[in-house]
């Protein structure tokens, strides 16, 4: 059986790790490649690298900030925000990425997520989907949670994975950075909707948030500020994990525990 992941997510914004409410209201987190290299040591089993700003402020990803934290953290890493191109697949992957994560410009033109998955394979493409609720379904929004389309999520998920993505990233906005839970009705639906590894985003704020996010079908479950400013200690919930009876790594003796970073 698949282990069961744990993904802390660094939003980093104008060369800083950042971490917000509902995409809104940004506060500083700390440096990105020292965060990264924390959480590497504290035992994570992935680490989401995502440039919040950069499809807003129509620039590609900082890959030099990527490359800095390939060379220190020893973890499979996922980089998104502002990749529009296979050119730019390639550069992130070459500056250190194992995989990355597509939002606004699969939107643009689907046709990216074929692309990329033919030339580099699908395992390398991520489809990440940051949705809202909107009566008894989820809207897509594009540009960082800031734009609103036509999209309804769980069409775009089967377009997406149908085009080649080889994983979903989803993003609750509505529970992004409440610490009231994970939106465990959409992690079912989309569960339901695709056969492919499923990483939930948005909400946690307990140890028991990630239990239920995996009872309600999601393969990975990432977070940021209740990592970020110390509230939950990865090993601790590895242990809490594995006494629910979740496939989790175990966490290793030589692990950090987890301390906040400035």
């Amino acid at each position: 059986m698949l282990k069961k992941r744990i993904i802390p997510c660094l939003d980093m914004k104008g060369g800083r790790v950042v971490k917000g409410i509902r995409f809104e209201s940004l506060t500083d987190a700390g440096d990105p490649v020292e965060t990264a290299a924390l959480y590497d040591r504290m035992g994570a089993d992935e680490l989401c690298f995502l440039d919040i700003g950069a499809s807003v402020e129509n620039r590609g990803t900082l890959f030099e900030i990527v490359e800095k934290t390939a060379s220190r953290v020893f973890l499979p890493l996922t980089v998104g925000g502002g990749i529009r191109s296979t050119e730019e697949i390639r550069k992130a992957l070459n500056a250190g990425a194992d995989k990355v994560s597509l939002n606004s410009a699969a939107l643009a033109r689907p046709e990216i997520l074929t692309e990329g998955a033919l030339r580099f394979g699908a395992q390398c493409i991520v489809l990440a989907v940051d949705v809202k609720r909107d009566g008894n379904s989820w809207r897509v929004y594009s540009h960082g949670g800031t734009r609103p389309t036509d999209r309804d999520a769980l069409e775009w998920i089967v377009e997406g994975a149908r085009r080649g993505a080889g994983e979903i990233l989803l993003t609750s906005m509505d529970q992004d950075g409440t610490k009231q839970g994970y939106d465990t009705e959409l992690i079912r639906a989309v569960s339901r909707a695709v056969d492919l590894p499923l990483i939930a985003s948005g909400g946690a704020g307990c140890l028991e948030d990630f239990a239920r996010a995996f009872e309600a079908g999601a393969d990975a479950a990432l977070a940021a500020s209740l990592f970020h400013f110390g509230t939950v200690d990865i090993r601790e919930l590895r242990r809490f994990l594995a006494q629910r009876g979740f496939p989790v790594r175990p966490p290793s003796d030589n692990a950090l525990s987890g301390d906040s970073h400035g």
